[in-house]
């Protein structure tokens, strides 16, 4: 069952006159462990007195409708389990609430596997409910039971405190004062009873707690009956949360040999045609959007979307003129009694959205209020520049918003999560990977940016004869796709590090994104060169990147400031130990404030003598240095092996993984000395 959810126990079986319900969790170190409570709740949604609420020191209703039978060993450790005869429940009581609590300021999200299942008499399981999102809570109700006319159903709850057992026993009528919550929660610190904070469910109703005491345990007696004090119990050692994330190493197989394919969830074989494909990739993505909230909440909150349960559809047919439309998703979001709505519509295998396809999309959207409307292309948009221009009736009330994802962006937020920081849940870690494997696989058609334009092929014949003029149209169409392809580049390589890496735009603030785009095409036409600029986190300085279409070649470089003390010969004998490892091709050039420009030369020759990159001027200083490689372009527009796009992506991946990881991490520059760069 997802939460929210309810369902009538007579459609599950024919035998639930008695029912057995069951608490578990796993506790990675084994230590962790949480204390079931069932309160009886009647017409006003409070108990009715002190007896209606069972813990483990009031464990059995004397009408014999509830029993607390204890922990159950299982396959994974233990489960507590709860006896209820519902023809017993007295008449009055319409609600049954099945919680758990922890204690000594221990929290759920240290405990993996949270759930219950329900089981009728004759010990058939009829339904599972997984609590996922109570990490900062110490108490939640896992569900309830209750009546609808003669017959009982259940509802998956999840709701959660903060405060413990204090605060749920508070909401239900039951004032726990501070012995009694020591003596049923564990000891709970000192934290008042009406403190409760509810941070999953809806608020409670306001109402005067009834007061009750609970019953202290009786003091231990000795063997002459004397009364002995006890002793305080020890405290239950907490267990660290702990995140599911991909191991680094792969696992040995069991295959035969290594022609068999591992079993996939999502499958690729049987897809044949476009068609296919968009069906196909949109419902695997929603599917596992539905079920991971980390996952879906990555890329909706920016969309305006609300943290709640999420549920998505496919192929879903909506009312427009003469014949309906069919968006290739709906995504419902319910939050508070509130509900959010969008329409997706997605391409795959480079395929371009239809202008008038989204301008239906936002024209029903907005008559039928719901919130915006989600493209999900290979392409990247850019600020400033919409892949399609749609109109907006400024005459409605309803305002709906038009938001764009690329495949490379997904791909993105599901590897951040599974390999670097982790999900809560072993089956959301799984499912992500599947996702990701499949977005992956050369048959999807969910690659990302993938090919520059019709308009390449022409600017690089210009550039050639020298016949590209300053405002070409076409140049400026190469520069937004070179900005596309950053953009994924920056996405792809952050995904692999786990690290935040962002392209640079060297702008005034405030300056216009298609001035700066038409600067750059002027830019183009006058020395035939594309250039990029990276910041990686944690590394010390700017990632450049420089296609030049004249010579065919790419520059990927980066410039090393100078260090904080020591002497010029120092910093290039460390520089050089650094780059033990780093390609044989490298260019190593030495910046120094002069015009004439410092030494230079291939690491394969400043190895043996790294006084080579000292300036022969004794009065220039050295401000840093300039690690460069360089490679051939690929001439195609696209995405194949020869291709200009792939030719980028692996000159950026080749220079990170064998020169920038070598290097130290950035440090605080001071002004450069002229007396500290000509000593040594």
């Amino acid at each position: 069952m997802i939460k929210g959810s309810n369902v009538a126990l007579a459609d599950l079986s024919d035998s639930v006159g008695s029912v057995i319900v069951s608490l578990g969790w796993i506790s990675p170190t084994g230590d962790g462990d949480a204390d079931v409570s069932v309160l009886l709740l009647d017409a006003s949604g409070k108990v009715r007195r002190d007896s209606d609420f069972y813990f483990y020191n009031h464990p059995v209703a004397a009408d014999g409708s509830v029993q607390l039978l204890g922990k159950t060993p299982t396959a994974d450790g233990s489960e507590d389990r709860i006896s209820f005869d519902l023809t017993a429940v007295p008449s009055e009581i319409g609600r049954i609430v099945i919680a758990a609590s922890r204690y000594d300021g221990a929290r759920f999200g240290e405990l993996d596997d949270v759930k219950i299942t329900l089981a009728d008499a004759a010990g058939e399981s009829l339904l599972q409910f997984a609590v996922d999102d109570a990490d900062s809570v110490a108490a939640v109700i896992f569900g309830e039971l209750y009546r609808r006319g003669e017959e009982w159903k259940f509802r998956a709850v999840g709701q959660g405190y903060e405060t413990g057992l204090a605060g749920l026993a508070a909401d239900f009528g039951v004032d726990i004062e501070d012995d009694a919550a020591a003596e049923a929660e564990g000891a709970l610190d000192g934290t008042e009873g009406d403190a409760q904070t509810d941070v999953t469910g809806p608020a409670p109703i306001e109402e005067p707690a009834r007061q009750v005491t609970l019953e202290a345990i009786p003091a231990p007696r000795g063997p002459e009956g004397e009364v002995v004090e006890s002793k305080k119990p020890a405290a239950r050692p907490r267990t660290a949360k702990r995140k599911v994330t991909l191991p680094k190493t792969v696992k040995k197989t069991l295959a035969e040999n290594d022609s068999w394919k591992q079993a996939r969830l999502f499958p690729v074989s049987a897809v044949k045609s476009d068609r296919d494909r968009e069906m196909r990739a949109t419902s695997v993505l929603l599917a596992v959007m539905a079920q991971v909230p980390e996952f879906s909440r990555r890329l909706t909150a920016g969309f305006g979307a609300p943290a709640g349960r999420m549920e998505t559809f496919t192929e879903v047919s909506l009312p427009h003129g003469d014949s309906p439309r069919r968006p290739d998703g709906v995504i419902r979001v319910e939050r508070a009694g509130k509900l959010w709505t969008a329409l997706v519509e997605t391409k795959t295998n480079g395929n371009a959205l239809k202008a008038d396809q989204v301008q239906a999309y936002m024209d029903i959207a907005a008559r039928r209020g719901y919130e915006a409307v989600i493209t999900l292309t290979n392409d990247v948009a850019l600020e400033g520049s919409p892949l399609v221009d749609v109109k907006v009736d400024k005459r409605r009330k309803h305002k709906v918003a038009l938001w764009h994802l690329s495949w490379a962006e997904v791909a993105y937020q599901a590897q951040m999560l599974i390999r670097h920081e982790g999900v809560s849940n072993a089956a959301h870690a799984w499912l992500l990977q599947e996702l990701l494997h499949y977005l992956q696989h050369e048959n999807s058609g969910c690659h990302g940016f993938q090919n520059m334009g019709p308009a390449w092929v022409p600017v690089r014949n210009g550039i050639d004869d020298e016949t590209l003029c300053q405002g070409d149209a076409q140049a400026l169409e190469v520069v937004e796709s070179w900005e596309r392809l950053i953009r994924q580049v920056c996405l792809r390589l952050g995904g692999e590090l786990g690290q935040k890496v962002l392209p640079v735009q060297r702008a005034k603030r405030g300056t216009d994104p298609k001035e700066r785009r038409n600067r750059l095409a002027d830019q183009l036409c006058l020395d035939g060169r594309l250039q990029a600029e990276l910041r990686i986190d944690g590394t010390p300085g700017v990632l450049v990147i420089s296609a030049d279409l004249r010579t065919g070649k790419l520059r990927t470089s980066i410039e090393i400031p100078d260090r904080e003390q020591g002497y010029p010969l120092s910093w290039a004998k460390r520089l050089v130990r650094r780059l033990a490892e780093a390609p044989a091709d490298l260019h190593v050039e030495t910046l120094v404030d002069s015009e004439a420009g410092g030494p230079r030369g291939t690491l394969e020759r400043l190895r043996p003598e790294p006084a080579d990159l000292l300036p022969k001027d004794n009065g220039a200083w050295i401000t840093g240095f300039r690690l460069s490689l360089l490679k051939s372009m690929g001439s195609g527009r696209g995405n194949a092996e020869s291709g200009f796009i792939r030719s980028v992506d692996d000159a950026v991946h080749r220079f990170y993984t064998t020169v920038v990881v070598h290097l130290d991490a950035p440090t605080a520059r001071r002004a450069p000395s002229k007396e500290r760069a000509a000593a040594g």
